[in-house]
């Protein structure tokens, strides 16, 4: 009986040591996901209104300022 709990725990010792150094090997192979290296840095501005960040693709330009919605572009007018 003694021969049987030793195999058993031999063989539960030798999964449990497999099994933490294939996850061991795949933490140094991390690589950041396919989408972000197709994002590109976009430069932030700031609503003339209310003071909020947003990307400049999303901004509104009139008269030479900066505005988050076309509320707070009539609004400043």
């Amino acid at each position: 009986m003694s021969k049987i709990i030793t195999v058993i725990l031999v063989t539960v010792l030798v999964v449990y040591l497999f099994r933490r150094m294939a996850q061991n090997r795949g933490d140094k192979s991390i690589q950041p996901p396919r989408d972000a290296k197709n994002k590109t840095v976009e430069d932030m501005v700031r609503c003339q209104v209310c003071g909020v960040n947003l990307p400049r693709s999303e901004a509104i330009l009139s008269r030479g300022r900066i505005y988050c919605c076309d509320e707070h572009r009539q609004s400043d007018t």
